[in-house]
C-alpha cells in the first residue's frame, strides 16, 4: 500500500488525483502532518508526500531504521513539477515510484541514486539475494573499472559493463560460498528440493533434513526457487510450514505424473501410499534438470521425511519487441522496458540505430542487414537458450510482418518467450488519414518474395469480393513494379473508380507525408517500399478531407 499525505489544498488536489489514478494502491492519510508521516511510514510500503522536501526529512529521520527496512519515500512539490525519490530508492522502491507519479501528474522523477543516474541496474535491484560488497562492485562499474563476472549458473541478467577478468567480481552461485573481499554473490533460484514426508511428519524434521542437506551438499538456501510433492501431500503441515520458514512456494504434482519420472531410488512405499514409487525425487526431477542430491532420509527414527535436491538451468527470456512505425513516442512503455533489461539486442542495423540510445551499458548488440530476417531469428533464440535476456525487435508489432513468426518458429518450450505489441504501420497510416479502419479489414503484403503471387492474388480477390478494407504492405519497390497495378485492378472489378484510397509514406517519422486520392487517380509509380497504401470498401467516404469508414450499426440509419 502506498500512503499519500498532504498540507495544503494544492497539495490535496495532486494527492487525490494520484488516489483516483491507483485506488486499489493508496490509501489517503488525513489530520496532522506529523502523525500522518508517523502512521504511514509504520502501515505502508511506501510513501508519497505532497510537501517540502526538507519537512519530510526532518518527519521521517527519527523513524529510519536501514535500508532494507524502511519504506520508499518520494515528494512531490506544491507545484506538482518534481517527484523526488528521498529514501528507498532501490530496496524501497522510491525510484520506480518516483517515476510512476511522474507519469500520472507530469512530474520530472528525480533520481539522484548513483547506478540510477548512470543507467546501470543496481546489484540490489536484480530481484536476486545478494551479498557480499555491494557498494564496492557498484561503484567500480560506476568507475569504469574493471569487474569480472563469474556465472556459475547461467540465469538471464539485465546487461552489465563486466569484462572476462577485474580486480572485482560479481558471482553468480548457488553454491553456499562467501563472499571475497571486492565480490558480490549473487543466488539465482535455481534449486528445487523435491520433498516427501510421512503423514504427522513435524516441520522442524523436513526443515532440517532440507538445510541439512543443502549445507552438506554445499548449497545455498538463498536459491531454493520452490519445494515439490505430490497432490496428495499439498496440505501436510510439516511440507507447508517448511516451505512457509523458507519463503518459497510449494508446487504439487498428481501421482500419475510423478509415476511417469525415471528415478534412481524408486521404492515400494510410497507407492502404497500415495501411488508412485518415488516423491521427492520424481517432484524435483518432473520438470528437467540435474540431480544435485539424490533421496536422502531424515535421521529420526522412524524417519517421517525424504528429500532430493535438483539444479534446473536458468531458463534464457526472449522478448520479441515491436518498435512502432518510427516516432520515438510511439514506442511503449512496455517496450523501453524490454530494451532496458535485455542483455542481448538483435536486430535490422537500421532498427539497432532508432534504439540505441535507451539501451543500457554493456548491452551486446548484433545486428544485420536487410534479407537476414531468419538469421537474425534463430540467433535470437540461440543466444536465449544460453541462458540470456534477449530482445529481438522490429519495425511496427513484431508479430506483424516482422520477427515474431520467425522467432517462434525456431523457439522450443526451453526458453521463456514474451511478445512486446507496437503500433502497426497500418494503425499510424490509419490515424492520419482519418478512420478508414472503423469496419472489417485486412493487411496484405504484396510482396512476392517469401510468398507466391497466386496466394497473394487470391487473398486480394476474396478481400475485394467481402467488401473488405485493404491496407497493402510492401506495395511497390523497384523489382517488383507490376504487383501494386495488378492488386487495384481486382479491387476495381468490385468497387467504383471513386472509392477513397489514403497513401501514407514514412508514417510518424519526420519526413511523413500523407495524400487522399481515390483508385481510379492513384498512380502506382507514386508508391514505394516506405509507403502504406489503404483502399477503403464500398461505404468509405471522404469526410472533410478526412477518409472515413463507417461502423456500419444498424441504429446508425434509424432515424432518431
Amino acid at each position: 500500500m502506498i500512503g499519500l499525505i498532504s498540507a495544503t489544498a494544492a497539495g490535496a488536489a495532486a494527492r487525490d488525483r494520484l488516489a483516483a489514478a491507483w485506488p486499489d494502491r493508496t490509501r489517503v492519510y488525513e489530520g496532522p502532518v506529523g502523525d500522518a508521516v508517523r502512521a504511514a511510514f509504520g502501515q505502508c510500503e511506501q510513501l508519497v508526500c505532497f510537501l517540502a522536501t526538507g519537512a519530510v526529512v526532518r518527519l521521517v529521520a527519527p523513524l529510519l531504521s536501514g535500508k532494507t527496512a524502511d519504506p520508499g519515500v518520494v515528494c512531490v512539490d506544491e507545484s506538482g513539477r518534481f517527484a523526488v525519490s528521498l529514501v528507498g530508492g532501490h530496496a524501497g522502491g522510491a525510484n520506480e515510484l518516483a517515476r510512476e507519479v511522474g507519469e500520472v501528474l507530469g512530474a520530472e522523477p528525480v533520481v539522484t541514486t548513483a547506478t540510477d543516474a548512470a543507467d546501470l541496474p543496481g546489484l540490489d535491484t536484480l530481484g536476486l539475494p545478494v551479498e557480499g560488497d555491494v557498494a564496492g562492485v557498484s561503484r567500480a562499474l560506476l568507475d569504469g573499472e574493471a569487474v569480472a563476472l563469474r556465472a556459475e549458473v547461467a540465469w538471464p541478467l539485465p546487461p552489465l559493463p563486466v569484462a572476462a577478468e577485474g580486480s572485482y567480481t560479481i558471482r553468480l552461485t548457488d553454491r553456499l560460498v562467501r563472499a571475497a573481499e571486492r565480490e558480490v554473490v549473487l543466488r539465482p533460484p535455481s534449486l528445487v528440493v523435491g520433498v516427501g514426508a510421512s503423514k504427522g511428519a513435524p516441520a522442524e524434521e523436513v526443515l532440517g533434513l532440507i538445510e541439512g542437506v543443502l549445507r552438506e551438499a554445499g548449497l545455498s538456501t538463498a536459491s531454493v526457487a520452490e519445494l515439490a510433492t505430490v497432490d496428495a501431500k499439498a496440505g501436510e503441515p510439516g511440507i507447508v510450514e517448511a516451505a512457509r520458514r523458507l519463503g518459497v512456494p510449494l508446487v504439487t504434482y498428481s501421482a500419475g505424473e510423478l509415476a511417469g519420472v525415471d528415478v534412481p531410488n524408486p521404492s515400494d512405499a510410497p507407492l502404497v501410499a500415495v501411488g508412485t514409487p518415488s516423491v521427492a525425487e520424481a517432484a524435483a526431477l518432473v520438470r528437467g534438470g540435474e540431480l544435485l542430491v539424490p533421496k536422502r532420509k531424515s535421521a529420526a527414527s522412524p524417519a517421517m521425511a525424504t528429500c532430493a535436491v535438483v539444479r534446473r538451468p536458468g531458463r534464457g527470456r526472449l522478448a520479441v519487441v515491436g518498435l512502432g512505425p518510427g516516432a520515438r513516442d510511439l514506442l511503449t512503455p512496455r517496450a523501453k522496458a524490454e530494451l532496458r533489461r535485455a542483455a542481448v539486442l538483435v536486430g535490422l542495423d537500421q532498427y539497432v540505430g532508432q534504439i540505441r540510445d535507451l539501451l543500457r551499458p554493456g548491452t551486446r548488440i548484433l545486428e544485420s542487414g536487410l534479407g537476414a530476417e531468419e538469421e537474425r531469428a534463430r540467433t535470437a533464440v540461440e543466444e536465449a537458450r544460453q541462458g540470456r535476456a534477449v530482445a529481438l525487435i522490429g519495425s511496427g508489432d513484431a508479430g506483424v510482418y516482422a520477427m515474431a513468426s520467425p522467432a517462434l518458429a525456431e523457439a522450443s518450450d526451453d526458453i521463456d518467450v514474451v511478445g512486446v505489441p507496437g503500433v502497426t504501420a497500418a494503425l499510424a497510416a490509419g490515424a492520419i488519414l482519418g478512420a478508414p479502419l472503423g469496419h472489417d479489414h485486412v493487411s496484405i503484403s504484396l510482396s512476392d518474395l517469401h510468398t507466391p503471387w497466386e496466394v497473394i492474388e487470391r487473398r486480394v480477390r476474396a478481400a475485394a469480393e467481402a467488401d473488405i478494407v485493404v491496407t497493402f504492405y510492401n506495395p511497390r519497390s523497384r523489382g517488383r513494379d507490376w504487383q501494386l497495378p495488378k492488386a487495384l485492378g481486382i479491387l476495381a472489378e468490385h468497387r467504383a473508380p471513386t472509392t477513397p484510397v489514403g497513401v501514407v509514406r514514412n508514417a510518424s517519422r519526420p519526413d511523413e507525408s500523407a495524400r487522399l486520392t481515390t483508385l481510379a487517380a492513384l498512380d502506382p509509380a507514386t508508391v514505394d517500399m516506405m509507403t502504406v497504401v489503404t483502399v477503403g470498401n464500398t461505404a468509405t467516404r471522404e469526410i472533410a478531407g478526412r477518409m472515413v469508414t463507417p461502423r456500419g450499426y444498424r441504429w446508425q440509419e434509424e432515424p432518431e
